[in-house]
C-alpha cells in the first residue's frame, strides 16, 4: 500500500481551463478572456496584481488565482443564485476536473507544481479567502457563500500562454 507522501502525488485526471480573467484596475470588472500571457514571478499580463511589484523574493504569493469550476454551483445555492456569473467572483482561472486544494503539497519538502497547457507552471501558495466585495456582488450572505470554496492563489514559476480549454496536471516539483 502506498505511503502518504505516494497518494498526495496520486491524481486520477486531469483538469482543464474553463474560464480566463483578468482584473484591469482595482474595483474594475473583471475581463473574460480566451486566453492569457502569464509572465514569471509577476502573473499575468493586464491583470491589476501583475503590475504591482512585490518586495517577496520571486514575486507575492498572489500572483494568480485560481477557483475551482464544481464549486461554481454551490457558491450559487449558498447565495440563493439560480446561476452564477464567474467574472464576479474575481478570479483569473477556473479549473475543472481536478481538486486544486490537493494540489498543494502539504509536504514542504515535496512541493508539487500546477502545469497548464505545455508552458506555464505555477505553484500554489494558499487559499484564496473571499473578500467583503462578495457580499456586494452576490447580496447578502454572499461572503459565507464563499468561504472555504475562494479558491487558492499562486505564483507563476514559468511563465507562458494559458487558453481556455487548456490541459491542467498537477507534478511533482523537479
Amino acid at each position: 500500500m502506498p505511503d502518504l507522501r505516494a497518494l498526495t502525488r496520486e491524481f486520477a485526471t486531469r483538469g482543464r481551463v474553463e474560464a480566463v480573467m483578468v482584473r484591469p484596475a482595482r474595483g474594475a470588472a473583471a475581463l473574460v478572456l480566451p486566453r492569457a500571457q502569464l509572465v514569471a514571478g509577476q502573473g499575468i499580463v493586464g491583470d491589476r496584481s501583475a503590475a504591482v511589484p512585490s518586495r517577496e523574493p520571486g514575486g507575492g504569493k498572489r500572483q494568480v488565482t485560481l477557483i475551482q469550476h464544481e464549486h461554481l454551483p454551490l457558491i450559487a445555492s449558498w447565495a440563493c443564485r439560480a446561476e452564477l456569473d464567474v467574472a464576479l467572483l474575481r478570479r483569473n482561472l477556473v479549473v475543472s476536473g481536478l481538486n486544486l486544494l490537493a494540489a498543494r503539497s502539504p509536504f514542504a519538502d515535496e512541493p508539487l507544481h500546477l502545469a497548464i497547457g505545455d508552458e506555464v507552471l505555477l505553484q500554489l501558495t494558499g487559499p484564496c479567502d473571499p473578500c467583503s466585495k462578495m457580499a456586494a456582488v452576490l447580496g447578502s450572505g454572499g461572503y459565507n457563500a464563499m468561504r472555504g470554496h475562494g479558491g487558492v492563489t499562486a505564483r507563476v514559476l514559468r511563465g507562458g500562454w494559458v487558453d481556455v480549454g487548456a490541459a491542467v496536471q498537477v507534478r511533482r516539483a523537479a
